[in-house]
């Protein structure tokens, strides 16, 4: 067969192939090594510069997968041509070698390579030439199998994650709270900066309840990762539209860890009142009615309680309003008019607690701030035994702490909490009362609650305070 008969043969089994672009010249090899050095912790730079690529090109890797390597980071297999294999072939046909020398060469069968040389051979000039990058490339665009994603496909499923996900929250009579208006503007929210109100379940919530709310149909699933890796951190995969992940709880684009910050101690508390010395019942959350509570804080000085019962998670939120004053003339020796000093504190817990029944009131676990200096008259007004953690230790407060995570979905830092009213607390408690929680199996906070308070014969609680 002449040359340009074999040349025309190959064009004709590969048929018209449409122009994909320049070649990659980044190797699966290449990429495996930069996702491991990610997974041992490393900087997108240095994990580039250990992959042999510039560092701009690795962190241009990360930010397209969302921070998750989005190919298996297991070794090649045997049977499949390396790079460094393509190479070779690349050389010994320049040098004018029959594919049965090649193959004798590099210990393949000779179908193997005359299959390469068809398949993979560069046919954008009037020859048909062989080079490894433009093979390489070649096979690894004809191994992939890009699928649509299960969101994309599903209306129906689709609609439902992105209620959960984005839709908005409404108060306990059913009215819509929009929350602050928040442009979105293409990256995560800064510290200091409005969050956009929405349900704001997580992807793995939103995964497990869907067997609870459609239990008969198989086509209402999708795991969580499946929300995280199409729309919301890979780009380019959009089923939902990406500034929904400013609905999610951290506002990330990125899966990057995160630090906490740890509080100050306090000398007011006793040895009676530490957390040594709480009943066994509330640290194995056998028995509700144990509470955990906090303060988040925002600018100026504002801040809104939070209690969390430790059992069924349920949450009730303190509206601590600045006092008379505030502002207009400088406090020496007398109240706090900020709102949260010791006197409001402890009549907004004594507010609050009091209306649940005497059996969910059994204890209560704060840190050692001062805004609760008055322990000892809210142990006798609201009947409630109250425990202290010890200094710098947060995590004794776990659910709590976690809590005041959540809430931050609403109240973010470096924001003015005092601008929002009873009804907007009510209705951020109620929004998270009614996220299905996994430590619950995925029944809701207030589910949990009701359900002990009807094997008590109390009835039913509503899902605010």
């Amino acid at each position: 067969m002449g040359v340009r008969k074999r040349r025309e043969a190959i064009r004709a089994m590969r048929g018209q192939m449409w122009s994909p672009g320049r070649p990659s010249t980044a190797r699966r090899e290449d990429r495996i090594r930069f996702w491991r050095a990610i997974a041992r912790g490393s900087s997108s730079e240095d994990a580039a510069r250990e992959a042999g690529v510039s560092p701009a090109v690795g962190s241009r890797w990360f930010r397209h997968a969302g921070g998750m390597p989005p190919i298996s980071l297991a070794p090649v297999a045997e049977r499949y041509l390396s790079f460094v294999e393509r190479e070779e072939i690349e050389i010994l046909h320049a040098q004018h070698l029959g594919v049965r020398d090649i193959a004798r060469h590099l210990g393949r069968a000779p179908s193997t390579i005359s299959r390469e040389l068809r398949r993979n051979a560069s046919t954008r000039g009037h020859a048909v030439a062989y080079r490894a990058t433009t093979a390489q490339w070649h096979a690894e665009r004809r191994a992939s199998r890009p699928k649509v994603s299960k969101l994309a496909a599903n209306d129906r499923l689709r609609a439902y994650v992105q209620d959960r996900l984005a839709g908005m929250i409404a108060g306990p009579d059913g009215e819509m709270v929009p929350g602050p208006a928040v442009r979105w503007v293409g990256r995560r929210h800064g510290r200091r900066a409005d969050r956009r109100w929405a349900t704001a379940w997580s992807p793995e919530q939103i995964s497990n309840r869907l067997p609870i709310d459609h239990p008969d149909d198989a086509s209402m699933r999708i795991s969580h990762e499946a929300i995280y890796g199409g729309p919301l951190h890979v780009q380019g995969r959009g089923a939902l539209q990406r500034e929904l992940v400013a609905c999610l709880r951290t506002g990330r684009s990125l899966r990057v860890p995160r630090a906490r910050t740890r509080g100050r101690g306090k000398t007011f508390v006793s040895p009676e009142v530490m957390i040594s010395q709480r009943p066994a019942e509330a640290d194995d959350r056998a028995v509700p009615g144990h509470w955990e509570g906090d303060l988040i804080i925002g600018l100026h000085s504002s801040a809104i309680g939070t209690l969390v019962e430790r059992t069924t998670r349920f949450t009730m939120l303190l509206h601590l309003p600045r006092m008379q004053d505030h502002g207009a003339r400088p406090v020496k020796n007398g109240p706090a008019l900020a709102g949260h000093g010791a006197e409001a504190v402890r009549d907004a817990i004594a507010a609050s607690i009091t209306t649940l029944p005497e059996q969910l009131r059994r204890s209560l676990t704060w840190d050692q701030g001062a805004e609760l200096a008055r322990h000892a008259q809210l142990r006798i007004d609201a009947d409630l035994d109250i425990y202290f953690c010890d200094p710098h230790s947060p995590w004794q407060r776990g659910t709590n702490e976690n809590t005041n995570g959540l809430l931050r979905q609403y109240f973010p830092k470096g924001t003015d909490l005092s601008r929002h009213s009873r009804g907007d607390l009510d209705a951020a408690a109620a929004a998270l009362n009614g996220r299905p929680r996994k430590t619950l199996g995925w029944k809701t906070p207030a589910e949990a609650l009701d359900e002990h308070l009807h094997s008590l014969g109390q009835g039913s609680v509503a899902t605010t305070p």
